[in-house]
């Protein structure tokens, strides 16, 4: 099960609400994530309704078309509190378009171009971390927006250091790839 679908599991068991409650609250909690689209909040909703995790609960009309209430059920609960419970393993494969781009770059060009990638990306994540930084300092910035650029500058943070170690290393590793 996706992860989206266990945000809309933990939305649920606050109660019943539908599925443009369910988006503006996921958009809301999550800020600095890609917004959910309506469609699959309502797909979601569909697959945990037939796999009995959530239950229609009634229909609401707030002067506007019908829309129909979903609840947790304890199935439901039960699911998400097991996936609460699971320790997340580390990945196994390490998978990133970074390092795709500059094996690829190695391979179809010269140590020049990988460079000129690595240096552009490295300003583009520099400027990403200083508006992140802004963010965080903000004193008016919700709690939440806080903790996803505190999430969002750990990763950025290991992406600069693995470019500038990755730099240094180019010539090395298009002999290694052209060997």
């Amino acid at each position: 099960m996706s992860t989206a679908a266990h945000v809309l599991l933990a939305l649920l068991a606050a109660g019943p609400q539908h599925g443009y409650d369910l988006k503006k609250a996921h958009d809301q909690r999550f800020p600095q994530a890609k917004p959910i689209a309506f469609g699959q909040v309502y797909g979601t909703l569909s697959r945990l309704e037939r796999d009995g995790l959530v239950q229609q609960a009634g229909q609401s009309r707030d002067g506007g078309p019908d829309r129909t209430e979903f609840a947790l059920t304890a199935a439901g609960r039960k699911k998400l509190t097991g996936w609460l419970a699971h320790v997340e393993t580390p990945a196994p494969y390490i998978s990133s378009e970074l390092l795709a781009k500059v094996v690829v770059a190695l391979l179809v060009a010269d140590t020049d171009e990988a460079r000129a990638y690595l240096s552009a990306q490295r300003q583009a994540h520099a400027a990403r971390l200083r508006e992140l930084t802004a963010l965080k300092t903000d004193p008016a910035a919700p709690l939440g927006d806080v903790v996803a650029a505190d999430f969002a500058l750990a990763h950025i943070d290991a992406d600069l250091r693995w470019m500038q170690t990755t730099l240094e290393r180019v010539a090395d590793l298009y002999r290694e790839v052209h060997a």
